[in-house]
């Protein structure tokens, strides 16, 4: 009996102290974590927390299909000179919108154009946030929000 007991002890004792062990280390990891993801997010973390701003693609007039405008400062779309991006449409205004960008965020304006902007088929009245995914049309110029 003698043996048993001193065998027992020798075995069953280091396996519970590393199951203890274990124990502890897994709750550290748990704790280290959570208070990693409860830790406010920093302005200037870099390029991972940051998402790619939003974007224009043209969808018509066909011959400028597929081709982006990038807004960083405010953009003026229309059919004068000045105008920023100067499009052939008669249904545009000379200045007929503004897209700019606040806070990382897309808008567009109308400025006063006989015929109107509109978002998803909504007439654009006052400054209006775009998402990606929006259909603005302008004129006969039609445009997709895209990243």
């Amino acid at each position: 009996m003698l043996i048993a007991s001193s065998s027992y002890a020798t075995i069953i004792r280091p396996l519970q102290v590393l199951v203890l062990l274990g124990i502890v280390l897994f709750f550290a990891r748990v704790l280290n974590v959570a208070t990693r993801e409860m830790r406010p997010v920093k302005e200037n973390e870099g390029r991972r927390g940051r998402r790619r701003s939003l974007a224009l693609s043209f969808m018509e007039p066909e011959a400028q299909a597929g081709e982006r405008i990038e807004v960083s400062n405010p953009v003026v779309l229309g059919r004068g000179a000045p105008s920023d991006i100067i499009l052939d449409d008669t249904f545009l205004s000379t200045q007929h919108a503004r897209f700019s960008v606040d806070e990382g965020d897309l808008f567009i304006e109308d400025m006063g154009s006989r015929n109107g902007s509109y978002v998803n088929a909504e007439p654009v009245i006052h400054r209006t946030q775009l998402l990606k995914g929006d259909v603005i049309q302008i004129g006969n110029v039609i445009l997709e929000v895209v990243r």
